[in-house]
């Protein structure tokens, strides 16, 4: 396998970058969290203004295993209230290396889907780093995952009383939300040790995997040696956003003094052996160009889609997209790009909400759209 041609910059995001000013430097972690959270938190309350008040929220808190509780905060869009019958609901995992990201950064993109699909969006604020370390981040997930099916089963004036559907979950995050979202999926489905939690409660409707890490970076062989030639991680580790030496950085405070096993399918899902993942739910992949964890998606996308042939029957169903040349996470940037761009992004990422609820059949046709 070889994706190496969707790596050159696209022209607009080449133009786009010139603008840009040097990157900033921080006396701490917590003023470099800070500047960023912040930045976020402005661009999520402008997306959530654009709806002129149509976008109806509840803030809840969720309890933990370990005794402590995570906040979230549901979306409904107002045109969407009087739908009939059990409807569906989307679980949003944020990006931010396991370091950035609250609950506020997310009102823009929640608002967003919830006004296009018509799903109603709980957007789960789990714990991050530096002042938690894997698993917690993973257990928080796992534990939002379980509380959300008490609710539907519940009489909550949103979750519950019959208004959702449980088998019409769809959970999704965007990179290191990515990442969590499949370890969660990939834990259900072949039951893993140590996510007891999730083994008897029903099966997610579809993942949508925006930009996600599957592999931890230690445990990376696999990937390679699927791959002709060298891998996104060294094509693109002076790349923006995310080069080399950021991705470090996250996972030196992720993983702290763990060093996770080759086998610890929690935090590398796209290690599993593809034979154990046979129907899997329904699959999402959106994909940058530019993107040291490009490589590693796309191979597990091809390996999820081609398990289905005669040698493992069972594939999976997958919807594949790559937009070639842009950075891990460009639409971060907002109206700062054009519209057709951050469009480009919002189309895979609300699609595949839907494609998910309409129970696709999988073909065994590793196919890739460019955006």
């Amino acid at each position: 396998m070889d994706f190496s041609k969707y790596g050159p910059a696209d022209p607009e995001w080449t133009a786009y970058a010139a603008t840009l000013p040097p990157r900033p430097t921080f006396d701490s972690q917590d003023a470099e969290k800070a500047h960023y959270n912040g930045l976020r938190e402005k661009l999520a309350a402008a997306g959530i203004a654009a709806f002129d008040g149509k976008i109806v929220t509840h803030d809840y808190t969720i309890p933990t295993r370990d005794g402590a509780s995570i906040p979230a905060r549901t979306y409904r869009h107002k045109d969407h209230e009087a739908t009939q019958g059990p409807g569906a609901v989307y679980i949003h995992l944020h990006g931010g290396g396991f370091f950035f990201g609250t609950l506020a950064s997310e009102d823009g993109i929640c608002s967003r889907i919830t006004a296009d699909t018509g799903a109603l969006v709980l957007n789960v604020d789990y714990r991050h780093t530096p002042e938690f370390a894997y698993p917690t981040m993973y257990h928080d997930v796992q534990d939002a995952f379980a509380w959300l099916h008490q609710q539907i089963a519940s009489d909550d004036p949103v979750l519950g009383g019959g208004r959702l559907d449980p088998k019409k979950v769809v959970i999704g995050g965007i990179s290191a939300g990515g990442q969590l979202t499949a370890s969660l999926v990939v834990a259900h489905h072949v039951k893993l040790p140590g996510c007891e939690i999730l083994h008897d409660l029903p099966a997610p409707a579809g993942q949508v995997l925006m930009i996600p890490p599957v592999v931890a970076p230690q445990h990376y062989e696999k990937i390679q040696a699927a791959l002709a030639g060298p891998s996104s991680m060294v094509e693109c580790a002076e790349a923006p956003v995310i080069p080399a030496w950021r991705i470090k950085f996250f996972m030196d405070l992720k993983f702290g003094d763990v060093e996770p096993g080759p086998e610890d399918f929690v935090v590398s899902p796209g290690n599993v052996p593809v034979e154990k993942l046979k129907g899997l739910p329904p699959t999402t992949f959106g994909v940058c160009g530019m993107d040291p964890l490009r490589d590693e998606a796309l191979v597990w996308a091809k390996w999820l889609t081609e398990q289905g042939l005669a040698r493992c029957p069972g594939s999976v169903p997958t919807n594949i997209h790559v937009i070639p040349g842009f950075p891990h996470g460009f639409r971060a940037n907002g109206a700062r790009l054009s519209e057709k761009a951050c469009k480009r992004w919002d189309d895979i990422m609300h699609g595949g909400i839907k494609w998910a609820l309409s129970e696709p059949k999988a073909t065994g046709v590793f196919e890739i759209k460019e955006q």
